[in-house]
């Protein structure tokens, strides 16, 4: 017997219907309303907010400040003002120095003057400005890629592309490292996701080779710069797998644009090779670029595909504001014009870490970037550490579990073009008394 259109919806609905029903039987029907415990209704009770609430007991107990949220009142630089004290600055990625640059401030006013503090509109549905375009056009010249298109948020950059872009039939295979809004968007896809161990492309050709044939698209998901350890992925082997086994390339290039290459122009420059050997690049707009978002730079067809389909991207969410717009284009040409300030960044880099080594501390896999841990091992002498070092007059933000394994806690330090020499020598030396006092304290 053949059904028609409507029978065929209805019996859709029931057999959907039947699913609900069984799933909530499956998760324990019956259950009475008086059963339902408080720690599901009461935000003082959810696990995250009771760990938040021990570690501040402890910060309490050992008498060390909250190093969270501290207020600054003055521009991110190689000094930052936090009350009535100015303290040298390793907490901010202003790696060269264009927010506060006069002339960058200058673009942002005028575009609040002439479009307004909003485009007040998705850009798809009237809210787009022509330097939304300009933009776009600017980082497709940095990069070397075909075109690019921007976001109003980093994190929301890679959750919106890679939940877009990939399904339940695709396979994503991120570094362990891969930041969480890297893993936020794989999750997202609702694909296959694999975790590979950080850096080891020997185990990730293992997986492409046992998984790769039982999906249809796959991606390899790194970044250029990674945020935690401040350490490079091979990318010509890594190109060199997702050509062998017909997969994507996307790296997060947050922390490598403007900091490596001769020119800033991240990963693919530092290794010599073309930015089209990336299929997905993306980055941000709040570190070397002085503003606020994110983009991907690629193919005319990928970036066009994300303009007018990727939800959260540029659909169903409002277009970047004007001074953020302009802030970062003026950012873009400046650096694009004056790579001395990628050369000093490098050089103050290389002598930090240089510096550090010698002094004994452990910088962990960190090599050619402007990110060095000090790698301490234990949360609460790391809090200590981080205290002693601001009482001295050096604000550095302490990681702990967990951003990072707790025997991997650390102090993370952002090197800027911006430092001087005597910043960092004074800094190293001031790290090394305080862990030698935290030590001795341990023992005693």
């Amino acid at each position: 017997m053949t059904l028609t259109m409507e029978e065929k919806r209805a019996k859709v609905r029931d057999l959907l219907k039947q699913k609900t029903m069984t799933a909530g039987a499956a998760e324990g029907a019956g259950r009475a309303l008086a059963d339902i415990p408080d720690e599901y209704t009461r935000f003082e009770l959810w696990p995250a907010y009771k760990t938040l609430m021990a570690q501040r007991e402890t910060m309490a107990r050992i008498q060390v400040a909250n190093p969270y949220f501290k207020c600054h009142s003055d521009v991110s630089r190689d000094t930052l003002r936090i009350g009535d004290a100015d303290y040298i600055n390793f907490s901010g990625y202003n790696y060269v120095g264009l927010s506060g640059d006069v002339e960058v401030a200058a673009a942002a006013k005028h575009a609040i003057d002439c479009y307004g503090t909003s485009v007040s509109a998705s850009r798809i549905v009237s809210g787009e400005i022509p330097l939304h375009a300009e933009l776009e056009a600017a980082l497709a010249r940095f990069h070397g890629t075909e075109d690019a298109v921007v976001f109003v948020s980093g994190y929301g950059t890679n959750v919106s592309t890679l939940g877009y872009l990939f399904g339940p039939k695709d396979l994503l295979l991120h570094d362990s490292l891969t930041h969480n809004s890297g893993v936020t968007g794989c999750k997202l896809s609702g694909a296959r996701r694999i975790s590979f161990p950080h850096n080891d492309l020997d185990a990730l050709e293992s997986l492409l080779a046992e998984n790769r044939g039982r999906h249809e698209r796959a991606c390899i998901v790194t970044e250029g710069v990674f945020s935690m350890d401040g350490d490079i992925p091979d990318l010509p082997r890594l190109i060199a797998l997702k050509k062998r086994y017909k997969a994507l390339l996307m790296v997060d290039e947050a922390h490598s644009a403007g900091t490596l290459g001769a020119g800033g122009r991240g990963i693919a420059e530092h290794f010599g090779v073309a930015a089209s050997e990336i299929d997905i690049l993306m980055g941000t707009l709040s570190k070397s670029f002085a503003s606020c978002g994110g983009y991907i730079a690629g193919s005319a067809a990928l970036t066009m595909n994300l303009r007018y389909f990727a939800p959260g991207g540029v659909l169903y969410s409002v277009g970047l504001s004007p001074a953020n717009s302009a802030a970062a284009l003026a950012a873009v040409n400046k650096l694009t014009a004056q790579p001395g300030r990628v050369e000093r960044l490098r050089a103050n880099s290389a002598l930090f870490l240089r510096l550090a080594q010698d002094a004994g501390l452990d910088t962990g896999p960190s090599h050619d970037s402007p990110i060095v841990p000090v790698v301490i091992g234990n949360s609460i002498h790391c809090l200590k550490v981080a205290e002693r070092l601001f009482r001295r007059g050096i604000n550095v933000q302490p990681m702990l579990y967990p951003a990072v394994p707790e025997e991997a806690s650390r102090l993370r330090f952002f090197v800027t073009a911006s430092h001087r020499p005597e910043q960092l020598e004074a800094t190293v030396g001031e790290v090394r008394d305080a862990l030698a006092a935290a030590r001795a304290e341990r023992l005693n």
